[in-house]
């Protein structure tokens, strides 16, 4: 059984999955050192779902907790994970796409003690882009609905994951930045919205990713195709060079996905094209 925490009112009561699940949506989209009850994002969480402040970013630091890439560090959360976050934690990590979705339905549904409806964390948050292109494999009609679910999301979520600078340069104007597939959108559907599967990138490095122009390979480091260290202007030439061999900046919750890395680095690299 969950261990009760306060509401809004100061009455306890245990808290359920669907209140669990917002609180784990709202966790992957804030940085560590923002899960405190002043944050004004967890505010409008404990608003919503009539609890306190402090008992939502209390539950936000027990998933902390279930966090080894927080752990690993040395830093810790609350001791207080009960079964339902460890379930809950699990099952993110299997189905993204399906639990985005599932909190997204419920967030929508939330309304504050005024009676408005609640916005989305993130809803008019356009600090890094989500770009689609029709040729990554799904239909462009099919792309534009689709890419709406999750969206807010994943691009707080990857911002938050490199502490919202670029993982090659550490360019660290969010207006700049792009969330940027590893396999990309039109052909993954399970990876969709895994953090893992994305790297924060400047909008140049971003394309040439996008077009597998770069690579990373397991160990983090960059490689750069053939094309642009021989390319025809000197300037794109001395800008890449600078990059090969360079090593990706740590992310803060979500190491790339090796798996994802090794497909990026054998199936898109335009090198490995032309082999």
């Amino acid at each position: 059984m969950a261990t009760p925490m306060e509401d809004a009112a100061g009455h306890r009561r245990n808290w359920t999955d669907e209140e669990t699940i917002l609180a784990l949506y709202f966790y992957f989209q804030i940085p560590f050192g923002r899960l405190h009850s002043g944050n004004p994002e967890i505010g409008q969480l404990a608003a919503a779902i009539r609890r306190s402040a402090s008992s939502v970013a209390m539950k936000l630091c027990n998933f902390a907790s279930l966090d080894p890439k927080i752990t690993e560090t040395g830093r810790k959360g609350l001791a207080g994970a009960s079964k339902r976050d460890r379930t809950l934690y699990a099952e993110f990590g299997h189905d993204w796409t399906g639990l985005v979705g599932r909190a997204e339905t419920l967030w929508q549904s939330q309304v504050d003690p005024a009676g408005e409806p609640q916005a989305r964390p993130g809803a008019r948050d356009e600090r890094a882009e989500f770009r689609f292109d029709p040729w990554q494999g799904a239909s462009t009609t099919q792309a534009l609905v689709e890419q709406r679910v999750g969206q807010a999301f994943f691009r707080r979520a990857v911002l938050a994951n490199y502490e919202e600078r670029c993982a090659i340069t550490g360019i660290a104007d969010p207006q700049l930045l792009v969330a940027s597939h590893i396999r990309p959108w039109g052909l993954d559907a399970e990876n969709r919205h895994n953090p893992a599967n994305f790297i924060l990138l400047s909008a140049t490095l971003d394309r040439a990713f996008d077009r597998g122009l770069i690579t990373v390979d397991s160990e983090r480091r960059i490689h750069v195709s053939r094309e642009l260290r021989e390319g025809r202007s000197r300037e794109t030439r001395d800008y890449f060079a600078g990059y090969e061999q360079a090593v990706l900046r740590p992310a803060v919750r979500f190491d790339p996905d090796p798996a994802l890395l090794g497909w990026h680095r054998k199936i898109w690299f335009v090198d490995a094209r032309q082999v």
